[in-house]
């Protein structure tokens, strides 16, 4: 049996000669056609990009609020008015 590509099959063939012989078929290619390579980058991607360029951390003042917050002084009256009135205007 010999097998010409996907989905031709032939049946069963003697060992001995003449066998069945196909000519290879010619690659088809278009002059048309470039080959040239692209990279489209989605909308996720070019977010994650802008977001890697994002200036530095600022660490002291990341540092400046933990403290607050383990001394207890961090959360006020004015900053909870601020945040409860945030929030109402979100709703709203």
């Amino acid at each position: 049996m010999e097998i010409y590509g996907p989905g031709h099959i032939d049946g069963p063939q003697s060992i001995k000669a003449p066998h069945r012989v196909r000519a290879a078929e010619p690659n088809t290619t278009t002059d048309d056609v470039q080959n040239l390579d692209q990279v489209d980058i989605s909308a996720e991607a070019d977010l994650v990009s802008q977001v890697n360029n994002i200036a530095d951390v600022r660490a002291d003042r990341i540092a400046e609020i933990r403290a607050e917050i383990e001394a207890g002084t961090y959360e006020t009256d004015e900053k909870l008015d601020v945040a409860v009135g945030k929030l109402l205007d979100e709703i709203g």
